[in-house]
C-alpha cells in the first residue's frame, strides 16, 4: 500500500515542486498533499489525473502496483456518482409543483376565450411559471399559442369594427 505515496513524493521531488506549489496548482490544501504522500488518504480521480499531468507520469505508472487502491478509487467514484444522481432526483421531486402547474395551464387556456385577457394573462403566467412546475414546457407552449391567437382575434375584431367596417345596406321591403 506504500507504492502510491512513495511514487507521489518521488515524482513531486523529481519535478522540483513543493507541497505548497502542488496544493496551489490543484486548488486544494497542503495537508491533502501531505496526506496522500504519507498514505493516510488518496487523491480522487480528478486530482490523480492532474498529478499525472503535472509530474509527466502516466496514471498507470502511479497505480500499477496498487490494485487495491485502483479498486477503491473506482468504487468510490461509482458511489459518488450514484449518490449525486439520487440527490438530484430527490431535489427535483421536492420542488415539483403539480397543483400550480395545472392551475397555470388552466388559467392560460381560459384566458384564450377573452382576447384582451389572452394577451395579458399569458405574460403573467410565463413570469410565474418555473422549471419545477409539472407542466413547465406545456405552459410555455400554451401561453405562446394563446398570445398569438388573442393577437389575431384582436386584430380581426378591430379591423372589422373600426378600421374597415363592412358596408351594410338596409333595404326597406314593401
Amino acid at each position: 500500500m506504500n507504492a502510491l505515496p512513495n511514487k507521489l513524493r518521488e515524482a513531486r521531488q523529481a519535478n522540483g515542486f513543493s507541497q505548497n506549489e502542488i496544493a496551489t496548482i490543484l486548488h486544494i490544501s497542503r495537508q491533502s498533499i501531505s496526506k496522500w504522500e504519507n498514505g493516510r488518504g488518496y487523491p480522487d480521480l480528478d486530482n490523480l489525473i492532474a498529478l499525472s499531468d503535472l509530474y509527466k507520469i502516466s496514471i498507470d505508472e502511479l497505480l500499477r502496483e496498487n490494485e487495491q487502491l485502483q479498486n477503491n478509487i473506482e468504487k468510490n467514484n461509482i458511489e459518488i456518482k450514484e449518490k449525486q444522481r439520487k440527490l438530484n432526483s430527490i431535489n427535483t421531486k421536492l420542488y415539483q409543483n403539480k397543483d400550480e402547474g395545472l392551475l397555470l395551464f388552466i388559467v392560460t387556456v381560459i384566458s384564450a376565450l377573452i382576447p384582451l385577457l389572452g394577451l395579458i394573462v399569458p405574460i403573467y403566467i410565463l413570469w410565474r411559471n418555473n422549471k419545477y412546475n409539472s407542466l413547465y414546457k406545456t405552459i410555455i407552449t400554451a401561453s405562446i399559442l394563446v398570445i398569438m391567437i388573442s393577437a389575431y382575434n384582436i386584430y380581426a375584431f378591430s379591423v372589422e369594427n373600426w378600421f374597415i367596417p363592412s358596408q351594410t345596406t338596409v333595404v326597406k321591403v314593401k
